[in-house]
């Protein structure tokens, strides 16, 4: 008895689904639209029967009989105007949209950079004479002004030879003013004074060449900065060019970055210039330097920015960001959920002019925030459509309705607040 009533039921079920599937329609595809369809029916019944009088009488295969039914002979663009999808509605009834009234904004167009600081130069402070050091002035890391010694070499027997140039430009000199007095008394020639002139004259140079020498024991750095490595020690003998010390220059300190190609004619010497350093130092400066050539490997123009940095504060090789204000603009904030792409897949957004008739303005984004997007290329007021952007085209006729809800604002009618900015 289990067995037919088991057996008696999947009878039902199978029949169910053979009623369901000859009501179905069979489709032969490469045909083109409307050919090679036929209801599934006649695979059963070629020349017609029950089956197919039944399927008729229900209505099933009867595509004027539904309101949704899909006229497989018709493009898609001929079902939308059909169904008053397009831009023709059968009811000649315009389509409603809602739209808010945005006047442009004066905002400043401010280029975001990522890149690093640099010390302006680094020099090696050499010594101009040998000797070896007796004394070294300044510890690595010290902050030294330009004219401090860094090292002093033996002055020993350069004090000695300046002493002994010395003492022959005094007696070059004493030769030289007693010729001048029998001179002038009418006792020597006019010309006799040229020899004892031209003694004084070698020995007065040959004071300047040791003093020269003596001074150059002292070596002393010609710029401001840090004391770097390598630092000469006490002992070290040093030839000439030898390096006694290294000195950063901090002051002022560079920030240097690359710009895209896309973005390089916003760029211009003496514009302002905001950096942070990941430690959270900030400082303000001015864009001094700008490359004619662009990175062959990023096609990117490096750029410095030369920055303040009295305090020295700011070090070098740090990863820092950078705000450059390039100038203002007239530019409209609105929210991401009105921006829509036309037909040739151009960013912009929908809106209604004179005549309540759709025109579409493609825009472009300067600046992506978490309040909207700061878009150009717009008039001065538009009415844009907030609600139904997509299912209007240009140049139909709507009915427009002003948004209650300002764009800029929440739902409940609260001004929204920045709280972060993603650069574009």
């Amino acid at each position: 008895m289990r067995a037919i009533y088991s057996y008696g039921i999947a009878l039902v079920i199978v029949l169910v689904l053979a009623v369901w599937m000859a009501s179905g329609t069979l489709v032969n595809g490469g045909k083109g639209p409307g050919n090679g369809e036929k209801p599934v029916v006649s695979l059963i019944e070629k020349n017609g029967g029950p089956l197919t009088d039944a399927v008729e009488k229900s209505g099933i295969n009867d595509k004027a009989s539904s309101a949704e039914a899909v006229d497989p002979t018709k493009t898609v663009a001929e079902r939308n105007a059909a169904t008053g999808n397009g831009t023709t509605s059968t009811t000649n009834t315009p389509r409603s949209v809602r739209i808010e009234v945005v006047t442009a904004q004066t905002m400043p167009i401010e280029v975001p950079l990522r890149g690093r600081t640099k010390a302006k130069t680094s020099v090696s402070i050499v010594a101009k004479t040998a000797g070896t050091i007796v004394t070294v002035s300044a510890q690595k890391g010290q902050v030294v002004k330009a004219g401090d010694t860094i090292c002093t070499l033996d002055q020993g027997a350069r004090k000695l030879a300046v002493e002994q140039a010395q003492a022959t430009v005094d007696q070059a000199q004493t030769a030289f003013d007693a010729n001048q007095t029998l001179v002038q008394k009418g006792l020597a020639a006019q010309n006799s004074g040229l020899a004892v002139a031209s003694a004084l004259a070698a020995a007065k140079v040959q004071l300047q060449s040791a003093q020269l020498d003596l001074d150059h024991t002292e070596i002393k750095t010609e710029i401001a900065g840090v004391v770097e490595d390598p630092l000469a020690s006490v002992g070290t003998t040093l030839n000439v060019g030898q390096v006694c010390a290294t000195v950063t220059q901090l002051d002022p300190m560079l920030f240097i970055a690359s710009v895209p190609e896309a973005r390089v004619g916003y760029a211009k010497l003496g514009l302002s210039a905001d950096v942070t350093t990941v430690t959270g130092d900030k400082a303000k400066g001015q864009v001094t330097y700008i490359a004619a050539t662009a990175d062959d490997a990023t096609r990117s123009f490096p750029v410095e920015i030369s920055l303040p940095n009295a305090d020295g504060k700011i070090r070098d090789g740090i990863t820092a960001d950078a705000v450059v204000n390039v100038g203002t603009a007239p530019v409209h904030v609105l929210p991401q959920s009105v921006l829509t792409l036309d037909d040739d897949g151009v960013l912009g957004i929908r809106t209604v002019e004179d005549g309540n008739k759709v025109a579409f303005h493609a825009v472009t984004i300067i600046k992506d925030t978490r309040d909207g997007v700061w878009v150009v290329g717009l008039p001065y007021k538009i009415n844009v459509i907030t609600v139904g952007q997509e299912f209007v085209q240009p140049g139909q006729i709507v009915d427009a309705k002003t948004d209650d809800t300002k764009l800029g604002t929440s739902d409940t009618g609260e001004a929204k607040t920045s709280t972060g900015e993603q650069p574009s």
